[in-house]
């Protein structure tokens, strides 16, 4: 049976689309709600018990076991299509088109009998490379989820919407390792030939936004688009900004800039026409949010805003962001709109300045940098940072030193050379300034220095970002080679050395080298590089 509106078939002003769920192997199931609207959603989702509204409007849900993204569940159908084109390995684990078939029949049994949510949506705001995407939840709040975080279709012609790639989100569902051939219950499975992504055993709605950048990563670069990691925000005068960086880094907090207008938080593309945002919303971190140090997204906490695992009042229904009795990866998501300033449509022009964003648990790196084309080359490959706790399934409280190529390894299914070789010719084409920025630790290591103060990242990118720092006199880090700037507008000089804010200045010296070391060893990996840019790391002895 379907039906649209509500459970009773009665239509509240949404239009089926012509192309129903068959098509995806899904029947028989008790009702199916088309392009629900948010206030539809959040009224199934209450009635549902699958969260509760917080004062303010926003919907809070828990997310259960897994309050963040399950790398090691992450698998790709191995077929005569992806065979000689994804980077297998711990990232892109194959699974065979058998075991697929398998897991997804059970699915479909699984489904029978339960209401569904669709979302017909895009990923790419860009209507040169959008992709149509359809979105089929169990829950209605995954369902919320995906109408605020991609790009909304014209609602007068859904009807028309013709998905080219279908994602099905059943959380209750739990796959049988021994014969599924997966390694836990939990399974996210993406089959581009069939062109069907298969969440189940989560309730972790990252893992949708993140399965929507894997499939773009794997279609766009065959057109020249380079896929990204990174925000990206402009100026009133149009000029842009990217900001590269892995999850904690800094990337939504750093963009949501009132004196810019905001592309995105996230994921973007970089075509021969300029950047283009992949997505519709934010996915922001708001552990310790605060009014003063975040207003933007402070002020986009409303009605229609999803906050996954936020602490709350049941009874004054007060939200509590200090609070990391669930979990340090608390999210909030929210349509692009609820930000201030936000650029619509969210596309830009090419950029004027590329920043890569790392959280140093060395507290090794200087705050600002700026970066030769070779450095940049070689910084990018590398994804230096520091995972911070809560983002992903088993690390600890403490953060942990990592290198995820292109800053964003876990999420690309080509090797990082292809979009290091598109990042590479972006940049000769256009001229882009690239830095390096710490928001990591300064004064010492974590548990011994402090995390980077924001008011000074903001004024040290409000100078990258003015051109006020492109003409500031220089030295090398005498490890890291890297361009440091003796002075910073509205920045305290001692902030700017790295090495000056240690007491024990031989300690700086050791973790200097020790990371030093470690960036060297993690490149090795990669094949042939010109000697440019492998010549462009940091000397270790």
């Amino acid at each position: 049976m379907d039906t649209f509106g509500s459970k009773r078939g009665v239509n509240l002003g949404n239009r089926p689309s012509r192309h129903d769920l068959g098509a995806s192997g899904i029947r028989n199931f008790l009702a199916a709600y088309w392009n629900l609207g948010t206030a539809q959603l959040l009224e199934h989702a209450i009635s549902r018990r699958e969260g509760a509204l917080a004062s303010g409007g926003s919907f809070v849900v828990h997310t259960g076991q897994f309050t963040g993204r399950s790398p090691k569940d992450k698998f790709i159908v191995r077929d005569s299509g992806t065979e000689s084109q994804v980077n297998w390995g711990a990232v892109n684990q194959p699974i065979s088109e058998e075991k697929f078939d398998r897991i997804y029949s059970k699915v479909m049994a699984y489904l029978q009998g339960q209401e569904l949510f669709v979302q017909d949506c895009y990923g790419g705001a860009d209507p040169e490379y959008r992709l149509p995407i359809r979105v089929v939840t169990q829950f209605a709040w995954h369902c919320l989820f995906a109408r605020q975080l991609l790009i909304r279709p014209d609602p007068l012609k859904t009807e028309d919407h013709i998905p080219e790639f279908t994602l099905v989100f059943a959380p209750g569902f739990q796959a049988h390792p021994p014969e599924d051939g997966t390694n836990s219950e939990t399974c996210i499975l993406v089959n581009f030939s069939k062109r069907i992504v298969l969440i189940a055993g989560t309730s972790y709605a990252g893992e949708l936004k993140k399965s929507v950048f894997t499939i773009l990563n794997y279609l766009l670069p065959a057109s020249g688009v380079m896929p990204m990691h990174c925000s990206a925000n402009a100026s009133e005068g149009g000029d842009t900004a990217l900001f590269f960086g892995l999850s904690g880094t800094g990337k939504t907090t750093l963009s949501a800039d009132p004196n810019r207008r905001l592309i995105g938080d996230d994921e973007h593309g970089w075509s021969s026409r300029g950047v283009f945002n992949f997505e519709g919303g934010c996915y922001a971190k708001c552990i310790r949010l605060s009014q003063e140090n975040e207003p933007q997204i402070w002020n986009a906490i409303r009605f229609g805003t999803v906050l996954e695992n936020v602490a709350m009042d049941s009874e004054t229904r007060l939200l509590n962001f200090d609070s990391e009795e669930i979990t340090e990866n608390t999210r909030a998501a929210y349509p692009l709109n609820f930000i201030d300033n936000a650029l619509m449509p969210s596309t830009g022009g090419h950029p004027k300045n590329v920043i890569f964003l790392t959280a140093d648990a060395f507290g090794v790196l200087p705050p600002v940098s700026r970066l030769s084309p070779e450095q940049a080359m070689y910084h990018f490959l590398s994804g230096y940072t520091a995972k911070v706790a809560g983002t992903e399934r088993g690390l600890g409280r403490e953060p942990q030193a990592t290198f995820s190529a292109c800053f964003g390894s876990p999420f690309l299914p080509r090797h990082p050379g292809v979009y290091a070789e598109l990042l590479g010719e972006k940049l000769r084409n256009h001229k882009a300034d690239c830095w390096l920025v710490n928001t990591g630790w300064a004064g010492g290591p974590f548990g011994v220095g402090e995390r980077m103060k924001l008011r000074h990242t903001r004024a040290m990118l409000a100078a990258v970002l003015s051109g006020k720092l492109a003409g500031v006199a220089t030295e090398p880090h005498p490890v890291f080679g890297v361009h440091v700037p003796l002075s910073c507008p509205d920045t305290p000089p001692e902030v700017l050395d790295a090495r000056g804010m240690w007491p024990d200045k031989a300690a700086y010296d050791r973790a200097a080298k020790t990371l030093a070391g470690l960036f060297n060893k993690n490149f090795e990996k990669f094949p042939p590089v010109a000697d440019a840019i492998r010549n462009a790391g940091p000397i270790a002895a």
